[in-house]
């Protein structure tokens, strides 16, 4: 089965979220079978800093619904923005 990497903007829920916290939360909070494969921080503004994620799912009817859902869960995670879906063996740039 091919995998999708979908990378996804997540804003903190609030101003006072650790980023750091927020990255191990996503790390153990995700679905099995899904992974954070990479992530950076990304400026906001006044110091605040967003996460943008790459994750690893299967090419399967319902998986991407499953991680948006599992992401609104996680403590620490505001609102996600999907910014990009592509098979993995595409490089995103």
């Amino acid at each position: 089965m091919a995998r999708l990497v979908a990378r996804i903007k997540i804003l903190p829920s609030d101003s006072e979220t650790d980023i750091e916290v927020l990255i191990n939360n996503l790390k153990t909070g995700i679905p099995e079978g899904m992974e954070l494969k990479a992530h950076a921080k990304e400026p906001i503004a006044f110091g605040l800093n967003a996460l943008v994620g790459d994750f690893l799912l299967d090419d399967a009817e319902g998986e991407m619904e499953k991680l948006e859902e599992s992401l609104k869960k996680i403590e620490g995670a505001g609102e996600i923005q999907v910014i990009t879906i592509s098979r993995q063996s595409v490089k995103i740039k």
